[in-house]
């Protein structure tokens, strides 16, 4: 099917699907803790918009975290189509990364245990795919806009890791960290999928290589 082929590449500026100019229906309440979707969040609670592979087990990776979690989303990001469709994203003509946003408390939760749990729960040195799963919407991401304080930390962490993939034998990591540009929620029934549906499949995994200690508290 047109929607769901393998595409490995970013589109053209001519292929751009139009989109729509409103956001898509979803969900208003957390499944788990019940706290709005879509803030506001309280004073004090920073977001961070991660792409990891299939968003459905990335989200669980975060909500897991437990304490310092206020809630996590997930959604489409760093592409150009407004308000896509899943669809649309798979179709691999919208630009856009399947991604996690994460809400927490950094008095808490440090920002660096959430770096953590991104570098080792995926693999960022596949490129536009992880695992089986291929396609533009799958590449590993990590999203704070220009000028945030926590970009030195993020590309730090990525620098770190590096090192440690290296030595493993690992190829150079391909996240790409940069301003996502607009977040767009997802569909109602993808937000917090496996804990509706614990059976479901996600071939997110990791490398098996821990991120360097120096970065903080492990992350269960």
């Amino acid at each position: 099917m047109l929607f769901f082929r393998k595409r490995a590449e970013m589109p053209a500026p001519a292929q751009i699907l139009p989109g729509r100019p409103t956001p898509l229906p979803t969900a208003e309440r957390h499944f788990i803790n019940g706290r709005p979707l879509k803030g506001s969040y309280p004073e004090g609670v920073e977001t961070v918009v991660l792409g990891l592979g299939c968003f459905w087990g990335a989200e669980r990776k975060f909500w897991q975290l437990g304490d310092g979690i206020h809630v996590t989303a997930v959604g489409y990001a760093a592409g150009t189509t407004p308000n896509p469709t899943y669809e649309e994203v798979c179709s691999g003509m919208t630009g856009h990364n399947e991604v996690v946003l994460v809400a927490y408390d950094p008095a808490v939760l440090p920002f660096e245990t959430v770096l953590k749990t991104f570098w080792e729960s995926h693999d960022p040195t596949q490129g536009m795919r992880q695992g089986n799963d291929v396609g533009t919407q799958y590449r590993s991401g990590l999203y704070l806009p220009d000028g945030d304080p926590r970009r030195a930390q993020a590309e730090a962490s990525r620098d770190a890791y590096a090192g440690a993939l290296k030595a493993q034998g690992y190829g150079p990591i391909t996240t790409e960290i940069r301003d996502a540009g607009p977040f767009y929620f997802a569909e109602e029934y993808h937000q917090q999928y496996l804990a509706k549906n614990p059976g479901g499949y996600c071939g997110l995994g990791g490398t098996g290589v821990s991120c360097p200690v120096g970065l903080g508290v492990a992350a269960e």
